[in-house]
């Protein structure tokens, strides 16, 4: 899973893609966090995407870099834990400027039964599961 968060990180953004009935819902996010050895994302209630994940919470996303490409699948749980929301508030201390941990719109998800494959155009993809 370290793995898969570094890439992530490293990558800078990465695509989050949703569903809103029978219709894909792809957009470009940047948290990625581990915290007590789970892979957590950050968004806020508000969002469109909060509500996409809360109605199906089967999720992909998508990143690449210097020819490589990961995807992760698997299934958001929420977290409402404060000290969830602020390790990774923690993590993005830009975010503080916009979220607070009990502000009551700041939600973190972490991935369960996740599969990451990393791809590329000259090696064979690799699976890792979380």
């Amino acid at each position: 899973m370290q793995r898969v968060e570094k890439f992530l990180k490293d990558a800078g953004v990465y695509y989050l893609g949703t569903v809103e009935g029978d219709q894909p819902r792809i957009r470009p996010f940047g948290t990625i966090h581990i915290f007590e050895d789970r892979l957590y994302i950050q968004t806020g209630k508000v969002k469109e995407v909060s509500k996409q994940i809360h109605a199906n919470p089967k999720v992909e996303i998508c990143a690449f870099l210097n020819g490589d490409w990961i995807r992760v699948a698997g299934t958001l749980v929420e977290d409402e834990r404060l000290e969830a929301k602020q390790s990774m508030l923690d993590a993005y201390p830009e975010l503080q400027q916009m979220y607070a941990a009990d502000d009551g719109n700041t939600e973190v998800f972490y991935f369960k039964d996740a599969t990451a494959t990393f791809s590329s155009f000259t090696k064979e993809p690799e699976v890792i599961k979380f």
